[in-house]
């Protein structure tokens, strides 16, 4: 019996990345393969859907499928830190490149954080790492009151524990994710070619008496980092 089309054509496209496609290289798009193979859009959609769940490719909406260089780290949507994250995965989670100022706040971060505009906060930019390997460029703004001016976050750090450890820990957080693709400074901070996929990921996280804590914003490898979502269907009334 002859192997199915889908997986005809994945065999091709395996063969494809083994012979020198390097990593973020992108694929021919569906209608090429459509036409090369002379296959259905369904029979190519499924031969990429394996790839991608083998972990050799990627997929960005809008830009295409995309060469995997290693396993993904997958990230469920729960309220995590990003070095619980990392642990979690027995992976030692460290910082890179970790830059702190104290700066005013502009009329957006004020109305997050519930400060008066120009009022100082403490500006975090940092390249995190999983096993030495970066993995996220993130930008966090929090209220300058909470940290003395002699504060410095270590390279292994992590600002939810010392969060905790002043009882102003996060426990809520408002979520957004959307696809970009990465500038040439962000590539180079994160080790990947300019125009690289990424998930920018923009978070408002509030603690248990639902004040305001942090506003992050962060870039993650497309290639490297997911996130993984369970939902439910709205009961009837």
């Amino acid at each position: 019996m002859s192997a199915p089309k889908y997986e005809i054509l994945r065999t091709e496209l395996e063969q494809m990345i083994s012979n020198g496609l390097n990593a973020h290289a992108a694929l021919p798009s569906e209608r090429e393969l459509m036409a090369r193979y002379g296959l259905s859009r369904m029979t190519v959609r499924e031969a990429l859907t394996r790839l991608v769940d083998d972990g050799l490719v990627y997929r960005v909406h809008g830009a295409g499928t995309f060469v995997s260089d290693g396993a993904k780290i997958t990230k469920s949507l729960t309220l995590t830190s990003f070095s619980e994250d990392i642990r979690s995965r027995g992976m030692e989670p460290g910082s890179r490149s970790a830059e702190m100022h104290r700066i005013e706040a502009d009329a957006t971060t004020a109305s997050v954080l519930n400060i008066s505009p120009g009022a100082p906060v403490v500006h975090i930019q940092r390249v995190r790492t999983a096993d030495d390997l970066p993995m996220c460029l993130e930008n966090v703004c929090i209220s300058a009151d909470l940290v003395p001016d002699d504060f410095r976050l270590g390279e292994h750090a992590s600002l939810y524990e010392y969060l905790e450890g002043i009882g102003r820990g996060p426990v809520t957080a408002s979520q957004t994710i959307q696809a970009t693709v990465l500038t040439k400074e962000q590539a180079g901070l994160l080790e990947v070619p300019p125009h690289s996929p990424a998930l920018a990921v923009s978070r408002v996280t509030a603690d248990a008496q639902g004040r305001a804590v942090e506003q992050a914003k962060s870039l993650y490898r497309a290639d490297r980092y997911d996130f993984h979502v369970t939902v439910e269907k709205a009961r009837r009334r």
